[in-house]
C-alpha cells in the first residue's frame, strides 16, 4: 500500500538548487537507504516529507491517517524526567487510549439509550483494537527492550535523562522513535553513536517491522542487512534500484555500462547520420539528406552517463620499518576499575589491525598504551625497530580552524612542496578548486576529515593509526580509504565501529567483549570473528526483543525470520532465473545494435525493457537465496 509520493519535488537556499525536482513513491514494507554524496541534499530530503519544511516545488502526499516520525538530531529533555519517564513518554497515546476505554466501558455500563450504546460500542471496538495491535498492556516490557537494546542498563532508567552524553541522548531519540511506531520512519544515521552490537540490534528490530524506512546512512553493512531497496541521490536524479546495498552496487555498475554502452551506439549512429547528410546535401540525394537531418533533430537523445567520482587517496611510506611492528605481551590497564587485562599479540610490517568494541570499553587507552603515550598498569606494549606513526584523531584536534586548508596539510619539512605540488595532491582526497583557500572552520564535517587524511598522507609515515577514520565520510570516500588502506606498504592500526571496513581491510582483530576482561585476538577480519565467536547469535538482538516480536516470545529468544516472499521449490527458481538472465542478454544485444537509434522512443522502450528485466532477475535472486536458506534448515 503506498505510504507517500512526491511530485516535482523542489528546494533550493539561496541560489543553490538542492533538491531538483525529484519524483518518487514509498510503499509500506519498504525500506528504502538514501545515499548519495555529501552534500546532496539527502537530509534537505527528509524534512518537507516529515512536514518540518515546505519545498518551493511540488507537492508531497500522505495516504490518509497516515502518520510519519522524523529521527530528531537536536534532543530536547525536560531536566526533572528520567530516562525512563522520557522513552515511555512516547507511548502516551496509548496510555491516553487505555484511560478512555477505561471511560467508555463505565459508560457503556450504564447506557439505556440504544443509540448511545450501538456509539460507545463502535468506539470500545476501535480502541480494543488499537491496543492490541500495540500490545498496549506491555509498554512498560516494549520500553525496557527497547532502552535495553539501545544500550542503556537497568541502573540508567532512573538517571534524569539531561545527564547523559550527547551521543546517548540522541539514543534516548532514536529509543522515542522505535516506540511511537509510526507508519513512516524517516531515519538520517540512526546508526550514529551505535557501538557495532547495538548497530546489530537496531538492525534486527528494524529489519521486522512492517513500516516504510527511508534511511539515510553511510553505513554500507547496515544498509546490506536493512534496505530493500537503494536510492541514489546524484545531486540531479534518483536513481532507484532493488536489493541491499550489495546488489546495489552490482546494479550501478550494470547500470551506468548499459548507458554508456547505448550512448556510444547513438554517438555512431549520429556521426553516421551527420556524415552522410555532410556528403549528399546537394544534387539528387539533397532531399534524403534534408530528411534524415529532420529526424536527427527528433531523435531523443540519450544522456552520457556520469558516474559519482570519488577521491582517489594514496598512502607511501618514505623508509620501511623492521619486521616486527609492535609486541604485546600480557598487557593490563586499570583506573578506578580494571579496564582490561592480558592483552598478547604481535603486529608484523604490513599487517592491518583492526580494533573493536562498545563504548566506553577501553579503545582509546588501547591506543594510547601501543603508541607509548601513558603507562600500562602491567605488560608490555613495544614499538618495532624504525617505525614512523601518522596518527588520525576522530576529534581531528591537528587542525586549526582559522587556517587556510592548503596551509594545514602542507608539509613543514619538505622544501621542494609547491602550491600546485600541494592542489595536486589535495584533490587526491577531494579538496579541489576554490576550496583548498577557504578557513579550515568553514569546511564540512566530511571535508574535514578528507583533509585530516591528506595531512596524514603528507608525513609518509610506516605505520598509520586511524581512530574512527570513516566517521563523516561518504560512501565514497569510505571505498576510496579502502583501496588505500589495502595498497598501502606500511602497517595500519584502526580503531573503528565501520565493520564494512573492518571486514575489507583488516587481518588481525582485537575484539573487546563486554563481560570479558581479556581482549579476543582474531586473526582475520570481522566476518572471521562472527565464524569463530558466534558473534551473529549472541548479540542484543538475540536478548532485547522488539515491541512487535515482545507480545509473541521471550525476550530472550533469537528473532524467527519470516519468509519475504510465497514458497517455491529451488529448481523452478533455477530454472526462471536463467531464462531471466537470457532476456536480459538479448535486450542488451538489442541496444547495442546502431540500427536501433534510428527511433529515439524505440530506444527508450528497449531501455525500460531491460530496466525492468534486471529488476524482475534481482527479484528472482533474492526470492532463490530466500528459498536455499528455508530449504537447509
Amino acid at each position: 500500500m503506498l505510504l507517500l509520493s512526491a511530485a516535482d519535488l523542489t528546494r533550493s537556499f539561496g541560489d543553490r538548487l538542492i533538491i531538483p525536482g525529484l519524483s518518487f513513491e514509498l510503499y509500506h514494507g519498504q525500506r528504502v537507504g538514501l545515499v548519495g554524496p555529501n552534500g546532496v541534499g539527502k537530509t534537505t530530503l527528509l524534512t518537507p516529507l516529515a512536514g518540518r519544511d515546505a519545498p518551493d516545488l511540488g507537492t508531497i502526499r500522505l495516504h490518509a491517517g497516515a502518520e510519519v516520525g522524523l529521527l530528531e538530531q537536536q534532543p530536547r529533555f525536560d531536566a526533572d524526567r528520567s530516562l525512563f519517564a522520557e522513552a515511555q513518554a512516547a507511548l502516551d497515546h496509548l496510555r491516553q487510549a487505555q484511560a478512555e476505554l477505561v471511560r467508555v466501558t463505565d459508560a457503556l455500563a450504564q447506557a439505556s439509550d440504544p443509540a448511545d450504546h450501538e456509539r460507545l460500542a463502535a468506539r470500545y471496538e476501535r480502541l480494543h483494537e488499537l491496543l492490541q495491535h500495540h500490545d498496549a498492556y506491555n509498554t512498560d516490557h516494549h520500553v525496557e527492550a527497547v532502552l535495553a537494546g539501545l544500550g542503556f542498563r537497568p541502573e540508567d532508567h532512573e538517571r534524569s535523562v539531561t545527564t547523559f552524553s550527547g551521543g546517548q541522548q540522541s539514543r534516548v531519540m532514536l529509543a522515542k522513535l522505535l516506540l511511537t511506531g509510526p507508519d513512516g520512519l524517516l531515519l538520517d544515521e540512526p546508526s550514529n553513536h551505535l557501538d557495532v552490537q547495538t548497530t546489530e540490534w537496531l538492525e534486527s528490530w528494524l529489519a521486522q517491522q512492517s513500516q516504510a524506512m527511508l534511511i539515510v546512512s553511510h553505513d554500507r553493512m547496515f544498509l546490506n542487512r536493512v534496505a530493500t531497496h537503494i536510492w541514489e541521490l546524484d545531486g540531479q536524479r534518483l536513481h532507484h534500484y532493488r536489493g541491499n546495498y550489495d546488489a546495489y552496487v552490482h546494479q550501478r555498475v550494470e547500470r551506468v555500462a548499459l548507458q554508456q554502452k547505448t550512448w556510444e551506439a547513438q554517438q555512431e549512429y549520429i556521426a553516421k547520420q551527420e556524415e552522410y547528410i555532410r556528403r549528399v546535401h546537394y544534387g539528387q540525394l539533397a532531399k534524403q539528406a534534408q530528411s534524415r537531418r529532420l529526424a536527427l533533430e527528433k531523435l531523443e537523445r540519450v544522456e552520457r552517463p556520469v558516474a559519482i567520482d570519488g577521491p582517489h587517496m594514496r598512502f607511501v611510506p618514505e623508509r620501511r620499518s623492521g619486521d616486527i611492528v609492535l609486541e604485546v605481551r600480557e598487557l593490563s590497564k586499570s583506573f578506578d576499575r580494571p579496564l582490561f587485562e592480558g592483552l598478547t599479540c604481535q603486529l608484523l610490517r604490513g599487517q592491518r589491525l583492526g580494533i573493536m568494541g562498545p563504548n566506553g570499553c577501553g579503545k582509546s587507552t588501547l591506543l594510547k598504551l601501543l603508541l607509548e603515550r601513558e603507562p600500562p598498569t602491567s605488560g608490555v606494549a613495544q614499538l618495532g625497530h624504525q617505525v614512523d606513526i601518522g596518527y588520525f584523531d576522530q576529534q581531528l584536534d591537528e587542525l586549526t580552524d582559522d587556517q587556510e586548508v592548503i596551509r594545514a596539510a602542507w608539509p613543514a619539512a619538505d622544501p621542494e612542496m609547491t602550491e600546485q605540488k600541494m592542489r595536486n595532491h589535495l584533490a587526491t582526497f577531494g579538496l579541489k578548486g576554490d576550496l583548498v583557500f577557504r578557513r579550515v572552520g568553514q569546511l564540512s564535517g566530511g571535508e574535514r576529515s578528507r583533509l585530516a587524511l591528506a595531512r596524514l598522507a603528507q608525513l609518509h609515515v610506516n605505520l598509520l593509526v586511524l581512530d574512527e577514520p570513516t566517521n563523516h565520510l561518504d560512501l565514497w570516500a569510505c571505498e576510496a580509504l579502502e583501496e588505500a588502506l589495502r595498497a598501502f606498504e606500511g602497517s595500519v592500526i584502526v580503531v573503528s565501529h565501520d565493520r564494512w571496513l573492518l571486514n575489507r581491510v583488516a587481518d588481525l582483530l582485537i575484539v573487546f567483549v563486554p563481560g570479558q576482561p581479556r581482549p579476543l585476538v582474531v586473526h582475520g577480519n570481522y566476518e572471521t570473528y562472527q565464524r569463530l565467536h558466534g558473534q551473529a547469535s549472541s548479540t542484543p538482538a538475540a536478548k532485547a526483543k522488539p515491541p512487535a516480536a515482545a507480545a509473541a516470545s521471550s525476550p530472550a529468544a533469537a528473532p524467527r525470520r519470516k519468509r519475504r516472499f510465497p514458497y517455491r521449490k529451488v529448481e523452478e527458481l533455477e530454472a526462471e532465473i536463467a531464462a531471466g538472465e537470457a532476456a536480459v542478454r538479448e535486450l542488451e544485444a538489442r541496444l547495442a545494435a546502431p540500427d536501433l537509434y534510428r527511433e529515439g522512443s524505440r530506444v527508450k522502450e528497449i531501455t525500460a525493457e531491460f530496466e525492468a528485466a534486471k529488476v524482475r532477475l534481482a527479484h528472482l535472486y533474492e526470492h532463490w537465496a530466500e528459498a536455499v536458506e528455508f530449504s537447509e534448515k
